[in-house]
């Protein structure tokens, strides 16, 4: 394979795996959203959110007010926390998995007081791995030239294109384990449920002789 054609199936893989997400949704005053991700080990996130409050003059979802924040927490694979934080109306958060698998998100406002019981709609972005890095803040910081940051964006790819397939290769390796482990019960169960007719059987054939023998037709 010469190098334009590995540059080309790099660009095909690229194209491939979608490592950002973006949507909003409504919520009220009491309710949790949560939002589940299947993030590599060592991958670094970030979300950026803007909360909107519906007003009811206007009929039309208008920018919150400072008082309300929106109180951010993120569990990892085991359910311990990474991340449990407050923030404003609009802003970002940022974690590193350590953990390979899913990490669950949530997401609910501060207070009640607020804005009495009205729904709110929360833009939310989550950009996972070399997509939540900002590179033109690393091209002024390091002062790289357009290729040099170019090479940097690729050798990114590749790594994260690595993490991806050592985690599928952990949920293959995790699939086959419960594939084995319920394949071992199914078997045993068969062989529980065979050893109970086996019992029924012979006590069956017993309580007949002795029903038998007592009627004397044998």
């Amino acid at each position: 394979m010469n190098i334009p054609s590995i540059f080309i199936f790099i660009f095909c893989c690229l194209q491939l795996i979608s490592l950002s997400s973006s949507l909003y949704f409504h919520i009220g005053e009491t309710e949790r959203k949560c939002f589940i991700e299947e993030i590599p080990d060592d991958t670094l996130v970030i979300g950026k959110y803007k909360v909107e409050l519906f007003d009811e003059k206007s009929n039309a979802y208008l920018p919150s007010t400072p008082g309300i924040g929106m109180h951010v927490e993120v569990k990892d694979p085991d359910d311990k926390i990474v991340l449990s934080k407050l923030y404003t109306s609009e802003g970002r958060f940022t974690f590193t998995s350590h953990t390979p698998g899913e990490h669950v998100i949530c997401l609910f406002s501060n207070s009640t007081a607020w804005f009495g019981g009205q729904k709110l709609r929360v833009h939310l972005d989550i950009d996972v791995g070399e997509h939540a890095v900002d590179y033109q803040s690393v091209s002024a910081h390091e002062k790289l030239t357009e290729l040099q940051l170019r090479v940097r964006q690729l050798l990114d790819q590749v790594e994260q294109i690595t993490k991806e397939q050592s985690y599928q290769r952990y949920r293959e390796e995790r699939f086959r384990n419960t594939s084995e482990s319920t394949n071992q019960r199914v078997l045993w169960w068969s062989v529980a449920q065979l050893f109970v007719l086996v019992i029924a059987g012979f006590w069956q054939m017993r309580h007949l002789k002795g029903f038998f023998e007592a009627k004397k037709l044998v």
